[in-house]
């Protein structure tokens, strides 16, 4: 039966898939090795990415004080702004995840992003210097990546694929994930045959723990580093266009 699911899911991505068109930044290349691909659950991206959840309890707050101070037609208002408001970002999120193909090789992530104009992002796995993953419910999750070398990928260009308030220094984030799990332990294999690297359970905690944000291993339920380079990075080329 899960093999029959994931069948059918990786169908229903080849047929939905945001078109590269040959372009070698979004294609992977006749030598590499595809280990994965997929697209953001557009219900967790919603939530995580578009907040719709903070925005509905925001309403429903102007809706409790309208009702409160006595003023129904206020509250009838709110109601009304909240259930479009909600709607919208949810719209949003839907599209924004049927436009989204992340694309896992044996050399390189690539992120088919953007809702107007398709963008290509090329990360080289010599250049990840480390990886977090958080869940966010069932088996959905973020994993966050951490970028050695020269940064040339952009906040705007990559949100909301990127790590919030991260602007000085951006970390592409695969948002809102199936199976985060199994796709964690996917890129710290493939990482870990380009690079030497140390694992979740031989990585001690990061700063990003005492902030409150802290990732998780990709074998405990302990909120640990997906991974983490044992070396500096090779030269490479960090790429993200247009299409």
């Amino acid at each position: 039966m899960a093999l029959n699911d994931t069948t059918m899911r990786d169908a229903a991505i080849d047929q939905h898939e945001p078109e590269a068109h040959g372009d070698p930044m979004g294609t992977p290349a006749d030598d590499e090795r595809v280990l994965w691909k997929g697209k953001p659950d557009h219900a967790v991206l919603a939530r995580t990415a578009f907040h719709t959840r903070t925005v509905g309890l925001y309403f429903i707050g102007l809706v409790a004080l309208s009702v409160y101070l006595g003023n129904p037609t206020t509250a009838i208002v709110c109601a009304a702004l909240g259930v479009l408001a909600v709607a919208i970002l949810h719209a949003i999120a839907w599209f924004s995840a049927r436009t989204t193909l992340y694309i896992l090789t044996d050399t390189r992530l690539i992120m088919r992003i953007g809702m107007a104009i398709e963008t290509r992002i090329n990360v080289p796995l010599k250049h990840v210097k480390s990886a977090d993953l958080k869940k966010r419910g069932k088996d959905r999750g973020d994993i966050t990546i951490k970028l050695g070398g020269e940064r040339l990928l952009g906040y705007v260009l990559l949100w909301p694929h990127v790590r919030p308030w991260h602007i000085n220094h951006p970390q592409p984030m695969l948002r809102a994930v199936p199976d985060v799990q199994s796709v964690a332990e996917k890129l710290a294999d493939a990482c870990e045959a380009v690079v030497p690297i140390a694992r979740a359970e031989d990585s001690a905690p990061r700063a990003s723990e005492a902030s409150g944000a802290k990732p998780v291993a990709i074998d405990k339920p302990t909120r640990k580093p997906v991974l983490a380079q044992a070396s500096n990075p090779a030269e490479g080329e960090l790429k993200g266009a247009p299409a």
